[in-house]
């Protein structure tokens, strides 16, 4: 028996030195410590603008309106993006985008506060901050190659998930409580405070230690390559068309939970922060779940996005809210599980002279889908409840995916002849 604990103990250990490899990079280690704070603010924020939104105008198109403008300059200017990455030092253009972001959380925050907010200032904070993105998205997920060694990036993709979803878990639920108990404003207050935990972890670190490549020359034409790479590679072209359907119509959580936590379950901005941390619970399990993974390939993404499209059609299906709180766990499972191979599969199958515009042309069709998917589904809740929210999800993702199956299969029967 004391063998069989030895062994079990063993077997552990050998599988959390795996999960959390790339925690032993100090560098790395440094920037999830300052991230894991600040994106719980980033969480809270987005909960509470929601809920602010929802509170001005009883309106889901009016959420998605909003949630749009957050993410409209990605879709405009995203590759545009990917080409200033590619050009300049990912660190401090980190460093530039946080320290923004903060400013404008301060000045939500403020707004609020002292009841001077309307409707057009809430768009208007949240097109500037979509304009930052622009920027921060391709510079932080690229940065990961400048930290950890290539046979690592799955690993710290996916730990870097867990923190994201970890925030979502606990965010949320935290906005709940300070929107019932305090005011929305103090939730946009703290998400300003957070940024500074990021940008000391960004300060401190050993850039003798990173591997910065060589900067993209400034030339016509980059982000029209950008565009041409992705097209002539099978696998990346499945990729992003797999993560445009489900980004445009499956990820649309910031507009149908509040409207399934009010509307469908009556209750209030706690319950919507219950819903939203029960999708952080299952993001965090399916991130620790694929940092143990050492590999990644179009199937495992294509069977993923089933199972994306499967869980949304049963949390569209829950009768009560206790089901509806396991079948988030779900989706949260599936789609943390969706998001980290299609980012890692782009990472590993671009040249590193083309990171930077691969994953802007990732963040166009995930984020900037948002425009158009947001206001889309909106309406659809709108028309027929949050429900149909749910089921639009499904329904699109698993056509989706039966829609590049011919193409992966004729991909892998070149790639055997």
């Amino acid at each position: 028996m004391r063998g069989l604990w030895a062994s079990g103990a063993q077997r552990l250990g050998a599988a959390s030195r795996r999960t959390f490899r790339s925690l032993r990079v100090p560098n790395y280690r440094r920037f999830f410590a300052g991230h894991a704070v600040s994106v719980i603010g980033t969480w809270m924020q987005r909960v509470a603008q929601d809920w602010l939104v929802l509170e001005l105008t009883d309106s889901a198109v009016a959420i998605g309106v909003a949630t749009a403008l957050q993410f409209l300059p990605t879709l405009l200017l995203g590759l545009y993006g990917g080409v200033i990455v590619d050009r300049v030092d990912r660190r401090r253009a980190i460093m530039a985008t946080q320290a923004v972001s903060a400013v404008l959380a301060a000045a939500l925050a403020a707004l609020v506060l002292t009841d001077a907010v309307s409707l057009w200032m809430v768009y208007a904070l949240a097109l500037a901050l979509g304009l930052v993105t622009v920027i921060d998205v391709p510079a932080r997920h690229s940065f990961i190659t400048e930290m950890v060694e290539p046979e690592d990036y799955v690993n710290a993709q996916a730990l870097n998930s867990t923190i994201h979803n970890a925030g979502r878990l606990v965010g949320p639920a935290l906005a709940g409580v300070l929107i019932a108990t305090v005011d929305v404003g103090a939730a946009f207050a703290l998400n300003a405070l957070s940024f500074a935990a990021v940008l000391l972890s960004l300060a401190r670190m050993d850039r003798s230690r990173l591997r910065r490549p060589p900067a993209a020359p400034r030339v016509p034409g980059q982000a029209r390559e950008g565009l041409r790479y992705v097209w002539h590679h099978p696998e990346l072209r499945a990729c992003m068309v797999l993560v445009a359907v489900v980004a445009l119509l499956g990820q649309n959580f910031r507009v149908v939970l509040p409207v399934l936590a009010r509307d469908t379950f009556h209750g209030g901005p706690q319950l919507y922060g219950w819903l939203t941390s029960a999708l952080g619970v299952g993001a965090v399990i399916g991130a620790l779940a694929s940092a143990s993974r050492t590999s990644v390939t179009a199937w495992s993404l294509l069977i993923w996005t089933g199972v994306f499209a499967a869980v949304n059609v049963g949390a569209a299906a829950a009768p009560v809210l206790l089901v509806a709180l396991a079948a988030m766990v779900g989706v949260g499972v599936a789609n943390i599980s969706f998001n980290t191979l299609a980012r890692t599969l782009l990472q590993l199958g671009a040249d590193p002279a083309m990171q930077g515009r691969v994953i802007a042309l990732h963040s166009i069709v995930f984020l900037g889908s948002t425009p158009i998917g947001g206001p889309i589904t909106g309406w659809v809740c709108e028309q027929w409840g949050a429900r149909a929210g749910l089921l639009l999800a499904g329904l699109s993702a698993g056509a989706a995916a039966l829609a590049v199956l011919p193409n992966l299969r004729r991909a892998r029967r070149l790639a055997e002849a």
